[in-house]
């Protein structure tokens, strides 16, 4: 990145790229922008409050990753369903809603029928990564050891292998899919107005469009560091007491899964805060990563993300610094 584009301070805010759109989130506020097929921006405003202000607990370190990160889940996937709202897919038609769902609606009302579902598509997205990324190493590792019987460093060496292989895999893939392409153009959008606002830049398309598209406190860095840490703190437990039995490897990863993610967010909060040779190491896999799930965006993208960060800023300058 050059001189000029270094940011003068770092802020809090930060989104996720939807379906032809951004989700935003400020020290208070969350914003959804969507552009519907008829180019007009939707625009969805919500305030923000957080579980920790009623529970302070929840708010303290380790605790706290394992809290934000399953907030960032839920918000993350509403926002997704609600982009994907106007975007039907080709030749599909509106179906009537089944019996069970007209019983739920009407027994859980409209809102939490809607929180059912987000929480039941959170859940199966949770499983999903954990099999893909926890379960499945831990499987063909089993297959491995039979190679090597009896050889716990053969065993964990080759799970920790294929952890980094397949989660490299699955982003190098969903790059390559159409769609996700430009999901992940406004992604590039999003980073690149964060950029621009911690420039000091007025927020302008021009200004936005020459910041660097690959940000060191991407959701995507910290996601690479829950794999890091976990292939860390996984052969050092086996390490200590041996474990062989597939099931039961992968019942002590799902054990050690709430602190390795706790570990994660303090040290993915700890880089975002300082820079220097150390920091950069941490955020440097992150930041190569983003070449998968990052690409440019074109202007019409870059305007979703200006108006959506425009939407969650702080009124007093400087109170969403990180």
């Amino acid at each position: 990145m050059s001189k000029q584009n270094q940011p003068k301070f770092k802020t809090m805010c930060g989104g996720q790229a939807l379906i032809e759109g951004i989700m935003m989130r400020g020290p208070k506020k969350q914003a959804v922008v969507v552009r519907k097929p008829d180019g007009e921006l939707e625009v969805q405003e919500k305030d923000l409050k957080f579980i920790k202000d009623k529970y302070p607990v929840l708010g303290w370190p380790l605790i706290r990753g394992v809290v934000n990160f399953a907030d960032s889940m839920y918000s993350g996937v509403t926002a997704l369903m609600y982009s994907a709202e106007f975007f039907p897919e080709d030749g599909e038609e509106e179906e009537e809603p089944s019996k069970f769902e007209t019983w739920l609606n009407d027994h859980l009302g409209t809102e939490k029928f809607t929180a059912l579902i987000t929480s039941l598509a959170v859940i199966l997205g949770l499983c999903m990564s954990i099999g893909l990324f926890f379960l499945l190493p831990t499987v063909l590792g089993g297959l491995v050891s039979r190679v090597f019987p009896g050889n716990m460093l053969v065993r964990n060496l080759a799970e920790s292998l294929l952890k980094l292989l397949i989660f490299v895999a699955y982003l190098a893939m969903c790059s390559h899919m159409g769609e996700m392409k430009r999901v992940f153009s406004y992604h590039g959008a999003e980073h690149k107005t964060i950029f621009c606002y911690e420039a000091g830049l007025p927020l302008t398309v021009d200004n936005v469009r020459i910041q660097p598209r690959h940000h060191p406190r991407c959701g995507t860095s910290f996601l690479f560091m829950v794999i890091a840490i976990s292939i860390l703190v996984s052969t050092i437990v086996f390490a200590i007491w041996p474990v062989y039995n597939a099931i039961l490897r992968f019942l002590a990863h799902l054990a050690m899964l709430p602190l390795i993610v706790g570990v994660s967010y303090e040290i993915n909060r700890w880089a975002g805060r300082h820079d220097g040779p150390i920091t950069r190491f941490f955020i440097a896999p992150g930041l190569w990563l983003q070449n998968f799930t990052t690409f440019e965006p074109d202007d019409s993208m870059i305007e979703v993300g200006i108006k959506a960060l425009e939407l969650v800023l702080p009124e007093e300058k400087g109170t969403d610094a990180w």
